[in-house]
């Protein structure tokens, strides 16, 4: 598994205990445990920390990124590629599908996931429609594609990002891992990809 990167806020802790939490919109923050007063509060900051870069869904739809995508929902966000080289993403894919089915018919109504891909030169709508119908992808999945500048700001934004600028260059470097939030009370958090489908819907469930 890939897991090289320098997460925004750090990476995420050990998820059989509750994962480790923090605020998106600031950088530096530093993690706290669930129910600490200080992530009680919901913040404004997440609008104006994403930007509304528009997207194009695996089902042709525009959509803005925080208004139609994050704003007030909970999230589950990866990084792919449809040809990533070292294999991680389709198994990914194939986990985060598991995930979908142990949140059942909370995906598509206040959960809601999304693979945006870091190649959007190659990976259209239509190549990502054909991609998440070999997954048997269910609703309230979107694939993601886009201006590749706006890709990229939204990849760091996410903390999907190496320190090392050559590192970083590495398209494969910023896979394997899911942002989890909650926008409604700025929570958020972060963990390998290839956790059980079990231990990722719990920290999905966590964070509500």
């Amino acid at each position: 598994m890939n897991m090289r990167r320098t997460m925004l806020g750090g990476l995420g802790a050990a998820v059989l205990a509750p994962p480790l939490v923090m605020h998106a919109t600031d950088p530096k923050a530093k993690p706290v445990l669930p129910g600490s007063p200080a992530i009680q509060s919901p913040s404004a900051l997440s609008q104006t920390y994403f930007p509304n870069s528009i997207f194009t869904t695996h089902e042709g739809r525009k959509v803005r990124f925080y208004d139609d995508l994050i704003k007030d929902k909970i999230v589950i966000i990866n990084m792919l590629l449809i040809t990533c080289r070292d294999g991680i993403c389709p198994l990914m894919t194939a986990n985060l599908r598991a995930v979908q089915e142990a949140l059942g018919s909370r995906v598509g109504k206040d959960i809601f996931m999304y693979s945006m891909t870091i190649n959007p030169e190659y990976d259209t709508d239509f190549m990502l429609k054909s991609y998440a119908k070999g997954f048997g992808v269910g609703e309230g999945w979107s694939f993601l594609t886009g201006p590749k500048a706006d890709t990229e700001v939204i990849r760091r934004k996410l903390g999907f990002y190496n320190l090392n600028p050559e590192v970083d260059k590495d398209p494969n470097q910023h896979t394997g891992m899911v942002r989890i939030g909650n926008d409604k009370l700025d929570r958020w958090c972060v963990m390998p990809g290839m956790l059980s489908a079990k231990q990722i819907a719990y920290a999905v469930r966590n964070l509500a």
